[in-house]
């Protein structure tokens, strides 16, 4: 499977929810993901150590629906700015990354 590009905004303070629909590459139908396990995690730096994790679901594995999500009190805990971020699923010892990109964290002016 190829890895898919996309990049997301997450706002300090809310909760933050994406769901992805994972194709199989060679059908150009739902992957069928039942079975599978999975993260995704985000770094300020693609070298860093640390990271935070997000949420992972499997929203309707049959047909190839995942879900990465963050709560409000996570993202208030995040500084603005630029991060990286991938999704990582796992088919027994298999892993592949499926989904990379780059995250933008934004701090209202306006909210406390």
């Amino acid at each position: 499977m190829a890895i898919f590009n996309t990049n997301l905004i997450i706002h300090t303070g809310t909760d933050f929810e994406q769901t992805f629909v994972l194709e199989d590459d060679r059908t150009n139908s739902a992957k069928n993901l039942t079975g599978y396990t999975g993260y995704a995690r985000m770094k300020r730096y693609s070298s860093s150590s640390s990271f935070t994790q997000f949420d992972l679901a499997f929203a309707n594995a049959a047909l190839g629906k995942l879900r990465i999500s963050l709560t409000d009190t996570t993202t208030a805990g995040l500084k603005a700015g630029k991060y990286f971020y991938d999704v990582c699923i796992k088919d027994g010892t298999n892993v592949e990354c499926v989904i990379e990109g780059e995250v933008i964290v934004k701090r209202s002016v306006t909210r406390p």
